[in-house]
């Protein structure tokens, strides 16, 4: 395969790429009904977070040290979580704030104070709107819908289309598209219509491997295995983003449910399959009734983030290089417990077929056997003391260029 022929992502593509982890939001009318999915039947007068507070979300979320931040604009519901124009079913409706509240722009707002890129979610199934029934009447109300989210809230680091619910649903998708082009157009748009990332396929945070960067189509939703039909402008590279809940089966927050939490060890292995696979994890933590973020989920997700600084940002010796053989010694011999590889995306995934090896009384030894880099690729390997070891490139759709090659050592 020449280069030429190589997908590659777009620059908008990249910094997504780079961002590596995000954190979701499931919030509204859910949380204060102890349910997952809403029938739209439920009063705006439940919804009433009396301590809401935006900023605790966001500045948990960079505390942990994740890169974006996703909000449930509406769920399936159709509680909009904006005063839009479009419907009373919203917050302009509760007694939060006497009506006048909006946690889309609260959400907002935080992420500008604090350098945070904000994305939003606007789930196409509507079971509350009683034109859902008419495509064409609906296909308008949406469009009114996402454009004012689109337009009234700063720029967007994505846009997420989720499929439950939808299964065989034709949505106006050209016309979706067309309006998140028109207003954001670096804002990557998630799995559906003519995506820039897609769904990984599964709840629980972790990519297959090889998770290679390039794809054709994706699973529609948990709940059908058909695969999506993209429109014809979809580029050849989506990259795939991975969402799993800190509370097991729990997106929206419910009392008397910290049993549900993730472990820390859950945590980390959900890590390595998923940024040590070259995807980003999107962790969902939602705020509870008090429209905070609970304690003890603040307290997990800052352990998680203190592990994954602790075990990855100082490395032994890290170097880059093309071709198809990079070497790193060391001046005295330590121990490694982690390499991490990375490819120069820019210029297309090239990397078919890999082995680590490292030198020992005079031999090489295999110690790992790989197909995809990518964006990133984390072999965990059993601690062995080297001084040392080689990357070699066995099989490249072109000339390799490795933008990292780092070796970790934990004592």
């Amino acid at each position: 395969m020449s280069n030429k022929e190589l997908a590659k992502p777009t620059k908008a593509q990249l910094k997504w790429q780079d961002l590596e982890m995000g954190m979701f939001c499931h919030f509204g009318i859910n949380t204060f009904c102890d349910q997952e999915w809403g029938d739209g039947t439920d009063s705006p007068s439940k919804f009433n977070p009396t301590f809401l507070d935006a900023r605790q979300w966001v500045r948990t979320a960079k505390q942990a040290g994740f890169k974006y931040f996703i909000l449930t604009a509406k769920h399936h519901d159709g509680f909009c979580l904006w005063p839009t124009k479009t419907t009373d079913y919203s917050v302009k409706s509760s007694p939060w704030k006497d009506g006048k509240g909006d946690v889309v722009g609260e959400c907002a707002k935080a992420c500008e104070e604090e350098g945070m890129p904000f994305g939003l979610y606007l789930s196409p199934w509507d079971r509350h709107e009683p034109c859902y029934l008419d495509k064409e009447a609906y296909d308008d109300f949406y469009a009114e819908q996402l454009t004012e989210l689109l337009t009234e809230y700063g720029p967007l680091v994505e846009v997420w289309f989720d499929g439950a619910g939808s299964e065989g649903r034709e949505y106006d998708w050209p016309r979706i598209i067309g309006l998140v082009k028109k207003y954001q157009p670096d804002a990557m748009i998630f799995n559906m219509g003519a995506p820039t990332i897609r769904w990984v396929g599964n709840e629980d945070g972790v990519a297959p491997y090889p998770c290679w960067n390039t794809a054709t189509e994706a699973r529609t939703s948990m709940f059908t295995n058909d695969m999506l039909t993209w429109l014809p402008e979809t580029p050849g590279w989506v990259p795939a983003e991975c969402d799993v809940p800190i509370r097991r089966g729990h997106w929206f927050w419910h009392p008397n449910s910290e049993d549900k939490l993730l472990s820390l060890d859950e945590l980390k292995d959900i890590y390595y399959r998923s940024v040590g696979h070259g995807t980003n994890l999107l962790l969902n933590v939602a705020p509870d009734n008090r429209g905070l973020i609970p304690e003890a989920d603040v307290k997990r997700v800052t352990e998680f983030g203190d592990w994954i600084r602790n075990t990855f940002s100082n490395p032994i010796k890290e170097i880059s290089g093309e071709g198809y053989e990079l070497d790193i010694m060391l001046s005295s011999p330590q121990k490694i417990d982690h390499v991490i590889l990375m490819e120069e995306i820019a210029h297309g995934e090239r990397v078919r077929d890999y082995v680590l090896e490292i030198k020992k009384d005079g031999e090489w030894i295999q110690i790992v056997h790989g197909s995809a880099i990518g964006h990133k690729k984390i072999d965990r390997i059993k601690p062995v003391v080297i001084n040392h070891i080689r990357l070699r490139v066995l099989e490249a759709a072109a000339k390799p260029l490795i933008r990292k090659f780092a070796l970790i050592g934990n004592k």
